[in-house]
């Protein structure tokens, strides 16, 4: 027996072989294309075109071609529906419904025409031509990832135009399908509209509740990764079954998960990685092995048709832009980013190619023949270059533009946000907490603290406190952010932590509520006790009872005058991202003076943010929010610190009101800074000319340096 007996025969078949080819194109494919300028996707079809039976016949597109490039092609919807800015699509839907319909009316109207004109076919294949024109696939998404334009203006109509395109060229390919099936009636009508209504409600009302559900029970990684991706295949499949393409249910399943997977959390960054990195290059390769390219020189009308099917395609994408653009005075680039995305024709293109090409008419032939199969492969070749292309440099544009526009403003003080790791139960809360009110723009930013106290020091704790800090490294790193772990001996743990502070010139401190430990012990612990007054930076005291990322709604107690400490536009933000990040509303409630300059604040800086805005008049007594805070909300109290302008004699009962009346709530107690370096301050003059919160920073800097000297 030869040691060596292998045959490598071409067709390759062996799966471990065609498992290490395709991801040999995966990894090379950018680094080669990389240094000529070219966006990755289009090598990964150019690759698919060499290796497939049209170029050199190195591999079949056999069955594991079709499995992971249906599952890329729902990665892509899944993730363009994930990554959406939920607010901004609201704020923006009649411009995405708009957009759609030209996306859709424009490409309908040329192509029936140009089918008939130019190519001279009959009016049902026209028709069908022209709806595989009108619908589009998002194949130039991973390029707006890569970027992190996702929450752009231009890509959130882009996405809700896609979804209504897709639609309605899908409805047209059912319709067709019907009519030569003998299925078309008014029956055929009212059963398509009962169950795509009545499986659009049960994705939308049910998949949220589930989810939210299994993310609160279980806290795996493996297995929240493993549930989300079956709630992606339910919802493609369930659509299936009612005669509709799955990809849509992909991209709904998205749409209704997006307020349970925050931008920036370890379980989003999994789904990125594992998309980009495998699934969708798989789909890319798989596209590209369909195209032939021969077909367009060996004579007939295969060239004319490719040439009629891109260029009509191109322009009518094109023309859906430019209009949506006059229309509501967009910038050139949001116009170019929005044909970028449109114009790649590649899912429900080839889903409607192929089954008008399986379609036998009365006379024999086939409603889509030959030519048009192959014009539609070469139609996807260009357009997906196009589009990769137009939205590369559309998304640099605006990468740029943005890089710019950071150098010119003031330049943000550096974030550094030290979260102290000593019980193992509360590190993830606090972790994800930490990663959710930091600015996304900022790489780094977290230092996980272990102190060891030097009078009770032993070595099963020092081993201890090293695992803490790798579970917290842990937590952070698979949300794609660096922590900095710092260990170190100190008297107590409070002076640790100052000592943190200063050395690492640390922002912002995120501790866990205690557990009293007896009857006499206090509320918040002797350590928050000694914290407060060792530092004046901000300190948030989290109590998490569920995950972060199910909490449904941000309530905020401020207290009067809380507008003229030096934090106040920190803490705000914080919480205006955290709102955004989770997708859940954020509600105030303070007197009526303050809730001004609430929103004040928050049109200016945050406008993105779901806010609401209420009157509390009697802040020393907080069972008026009983009746507010449910048990899956956020209850976050804004409190100060002894001494400074907000300070008020009723905090001393925050405790005991705390305690009785929110036991069962997340909480969040909030201590701002005080006396600390100046922020930039939002000027709130009345007209006289008086400018209060400049006259209360005075009033705090010169009632800190009276107590230093005292």
């Amino acid at each position: 027996m030869n040691l060596f007996d292998f045959d490598l025969t071409i067709p390759i078949t062996d799966p471990t072989w065609v498992f290490f080819l395709v991801l040999i194109i995966i990894l090379f494919a950018p680094m080669i294309l990389g240094r000529l300028h070219i966006p990755h996707i289009i090598g990964m079809i150019l690759a698919g075109v060499l290796i497939g039976e049209h170029g050199f016949h190195i591999l079949d597109r056999d069955s594991s071609f079709e499995l992971f490039g249906k599952v890329g092609l729902y990665y892509i919807m899944f993730l363009a529906g994930l990554e959406m800015d939920m607010e901004d699509f609201k704020k923006n839907r009649t411009k995405g419904v708009v957009f759609g319909l030209f996306t859709f009316v424009i490409p309908m109207l040329l192509g029936v025409w140009s089918s008939m004109s130019f190519l001279g076919y009959g009016f049902t294949t026209a028709v069908l031509l022209a709806s595989m024109y009108a619908s589009h696939t998002l194949i130039a998404y991973p390029i707006i990832s890569r970027y992190g334009l996702s929450r752009l203006r231009c890509v959130n109509i882009t996405i809700g135009g896609t979804a209504v395109t897709v639609t309605l060229a899908l409805i047209i390919l059912a319709v067709i399908g019907g009519m030569y099936k003998g299925t078309i009636d008014g029956m055929f009508w009212v059963l398509l509209v009962v169950k795509v209504a009545f499986l659009g409600f049960l994705i939308i009302f049910f998949f949220p509740r589930i989810g939210r559900w299994f993310f609160r029970k279980y806290d795996d990684s493996v297995m929240q990764f493993v549930f989300v991706l079956a709630m992606v295949f339910l919802g493609g499949g369930l659509m299936e079954f009612v005669g509709m393409e799955g990809i849509l249910g992909a991209f709904l399943a998205g749409l209704v998960l997006n307020r349970l997977i925050p931008h920036v959390s370890p379980l989003m960054n999994r789904l990125e990685f594992v998309g980009n990195a495998l699934f969708i290059p798989y789909f890319l390769i798989g596209v590209g092995m369909i195209i032939d390219i021969r077909s367009l020189f060996m004579g007939g009308e295969a060239l004319k048709v490719a040439l009629v099917m891109t260029i009509v395609a191109t322009i009518s994408k094109w023309l859906a832009a430019w209009l949506t653009q006059k229309i509501y005075h967009m910038q050139p680039n949001e116009r170019s980013m929005m044909f970028g995305l449109s114009n790649a024709q590649a899912a429900a293109t080839l889903a409607a190619v192929l089954i008008g090409h399986e379609i036998i008419m009365e006379n024999g032939e086939r409603l889509l023949n030959d030519d048009v199969l192959n014009g539609t492969v070469v139609m996807i070749l260009f357009t997906c270059i196009i589009s990769s292309l137009v939205t590369e440099r559309s998304a640099r544009r605006f990468a740029i533009n943005e890089s710019v526009q950071e150098e010119e403003g003031e330049k943000k003080l550096q974030e550094q946000i030290l979260i102290p790791v000593a019980n193992p139960e509360t590190i993830e809360d606090l972790i994800n907490l930490a990663l959710v009110i930091k600015d996304a723009k900022q790489k780094n930013g977290l230092i996980a603290l272990n102190v060891i106290n030097d009078n009770n020091s032993s070595e099963n704790k020092e081993l201890q406190g090293k695992r803490n800090l790798e579970k917290a490294a842990m937590i952070a790193a698979a949300a794609d952010v660096p922590v900095t772990m710092v260990s170190r001996y100190d008297l107590n743990i409070a002076s640790g932590i100052i000592h943190t502070i200063k050395e690492y010139e640390a922002t912002d401190v995120v501790i866990g509520l205690h557990r009293k430990a007896n009857i006499v012990d206090s509320f918040f612990g002797n350590l928050a006790e000694n914290l407060l007054k060792g530092t004046h930076r901000e300190v948030m005291i989290a109590k998490f009872l569920m995950p972060v990322n199910t909490l449904r709604r941000i309530n905020i107690a401020v207290p009067p005058k809380a507008e003229y400490e030096t934090g106040f536009q920190k803490w705000v933000e914080h919480f205006c991202r955290m709102g955004s990040m989770l997708g859940c509303r954020v509600h105030f409630f303070a007197n009526e003076h303050t809730l001004m300059r609430l929103q004040q604040l928050v049109k200016k800086r945050h406008n993105g943010t779901p806010t609401e805005f209420s009157i509390l008049e009697e802040w020393d007594d907080l069972l008026l929010l009983t009746g507010q805070v449910n048990y899956d909300h956020l209850l976050v109290v804004i409190s100060a610190r002894r001494g400074s302008i907000s300070y008020d004699p009723s905090f001393e009962r925050l405790p005991g009101q705390l305690g009785k009346y929110f036991a069962n709530n997340s909480l969040i107690i909030l201590y701002p800074d005080q006396f600390g370096e100046p922020q930039e301050i939002v000027s709130f003059s009345d007209p006289r000319g008086y400018n209060e919160s400049q006259h209360y920073d005075k009033v705090g800097k010169w009632f800190y340096k009276w107590l230093k000297k005292s």
